[in-house]
């Protein structure tokens, strides 16, 4: 590298949403030619110090630099464009028009009388894809394209501004091995040509074989940087994961005893994200599904409440077996469900508490097709107690409640009625401490009082209530652990990362 400058640099970086502090004196140096990967658990502060070095928002402190000189000014979208790029695990590139068009957008080549001159920019895409060997027909409309090809010409279109330095955000996520592989030849054969990356994956085994350099951060701050090469996959998983397990709760309940029978079973089933699972949740036991982006951890507790339907396998509650696709056969088969986005799969926003809290019971709010009032604001009631929801009301809108209070909405809604399977997907994220605390104990109430619980997170506080947790990898369970596993093991499991490799 001799002395030649660094491709990017951040120091001292702050950033701070209202009370949330997402950088704290954060830095990253990033050498040419390198594959330079980021990792942190999640709210570490990777895609807000992302945000910041490609020019999307500016630091409350601290400096960015590109080959020792300071980055543009925010307003100057041309001169960032020159010097970073990110390509972002959900693909920017307009499905509806061709892929010159994508490559040259707001670049298009025009004649005398302003009309585009179609001819040269489908000679400048091609030539363009040729220079960076990305085989790819630039007359398809780009929703031809399959993922992996999308991701080419969107590092081809980086490279056509002048930028050398790429961000790559979960690049492998919706990758199957062999196209991973074709990825990592093309990364290898750019960096000989001098390209620079920032690679960012939850999958800690893609570091060891593609980067040379990690960078860590944790709460917000960075914890180290080293040569791959020199840092063991132990001390990795322990720099990511700190001495959590010595502080972080712990599920405070009983285990089930045995031999209480399976509430739900699912026996190999396939689908999009995921292959031949199969498992069982017995009456009042707290399983979890884990795993990184991109596991399949989602998708399957999704197919098991009938938001998605399997290619082949089986899901059955309580012996029946709902029609797979179907949320009201789920439903009428005793499951309750806290989706991941409580925002748009969660609540109605504009309708009261009190509608929320019963959608999932409109049987019990009358009959022949007339609402009781009177009931459903009393189950309302019931359940905002219940679960300490914090309003002067129950005919208050959802939307003026606070993010916690929202989720408890979702929660009540799930219980409402008094499931023999409550499914939860990432069911403390965005919520304050105290109600995350509320939530995580009001999982473990239930079941206590025999409901087979399927939890699905990355998070591990969420994870530490179960009775046992499934690893999720690549659409494969991988692994058990039982309760009591260390913060290690399990990160470690999530990753893909043999730690005695």
């Amino acid at each position: 590298m001799g002395t030649a400058p660094p491709v990017a640099e951040a120091s001292g970086i702050v950033k701070q949403f209202d009370s949330t502090v997402a950088l704290d004196d954060a830095h990253i140096t990033i050498h040419q030619g390198q594959t330079h990967a980021l990792v942190g658990r999640n709210g570490a502060g990777k895609s807000t110090l992302v945000s910041i070095m490609t020019g999307l928002q500016a630091p409350d402190r601290g400096t960015v630099a590109f080959d020792g000189r300071p980055a543009p000014r925010l307003a100057d979208r041309d001169a960032w464009r020159r010097k970073v790029a990110c390509v972002y695990q959900k693909s920017t590139i307009i499905p509806d028009v061709t892929v010159a068009e994508n490559l040259f957008l707001h670049r298009l080549d025009r004649g005398r009388l302003g009309l585009v001159r179609w001819g040269e920019v489908r000679r400048k895409s091609r030539d363009l894809l040729e220079k960076w060997s990305v085989d790819v027909d630039v007359r398809l409309p780009a929703r031809e394209l399959t993922i992996e090809q999308r991701q080419f010409v969107e590092i081809a279109r980086a490279l056509s501004f002048g930028a050398r330095f790429i961000v790559l955000d979960e690049p492998t996520a919706q990758l199957d091995g062999a196209a991973i592989s074709r990825l990592f030849g093309r990364i290898e054969d750019l960096q000989q040509q001098g390209v620079t990356f920032l690679f960012i994956s939850h999958h800690l085994q893609e570091v060891y074989d593609i980067c040379d350099t990690v960078t860590v951060f944790r709460d917000a701050r960075h914890v180290l940087t080293a040569p791959v090469a020199d840092l063991p996959r132990s001390e990795l998983v322990a720099a990511m994961t700190g001495d959590a397990a010595d502080t972080a709760r712990r599920g405070s309940r009983r285990p089930p005893p045995p031999g209480r029978g399976s509430t739900l079973t699912v026996g190999s089933l396939s689908g999009a994200g995921y292959r031949e699972v199969s498992f069982e949740v017995g009456a009042g036991e707290i399983v979890g599904l884990a795993g990184a982006a991109g596991s399949g951890r989602t998708e399957v507790a999704e197919t098991v409440v009938g938001l998605r339907a399997a290619d082949s396998g089986t899901v059955d509650v309580a012996g029946v077996r709902p029609r797979p696709g179907s949320v009201p056969a789920t439903l009428a088969a005793g499951v309750g469900f806290v989706p991941q986005d409580r925002h748009h799969q969660g609540y109605v926003p504009h309708m009261s508490i009190a509608d929320n809290c019963t959608l999932t019971v409109p049987r019990r709010l009358g009959s022949y097709g007339f609402l009781n009032g009177r009931v459903r604001d009393g189950l309302a009631r019931a359940a905002i107690g219940e679960l300490a929801i914090k309003t002067p009301g129950p005919d208050l809108p959802v939307a003026g409640l606070s993010g916690g209070n929202q989720q408890k909405v979702v929660m009540a809604r799930a219980l409402a009625n008094d499931p023999r399977l409550l499914v939860l997907i990432s069911p403390t994220a965005g919520v304050d401490v105290r109600s995350k605390e509320f939530l995580l104990q009001k999982v473990e109430e239930t079941a206590a009082g025999g409901t087979a619980v399927l939890l699905a997170s990355d998070e591990l506080d969420d994870l530490r209530v179960c009775d046992r947790v499934l690893v999720m990898v690549q659409g494969r369970v991988v692994a058990e652990m039982p309760r009591g596993w260390n913060d290690h093991e399990l990160v470690a499991a999530m990753e893909g990362v043999d730690l005695d490799a």
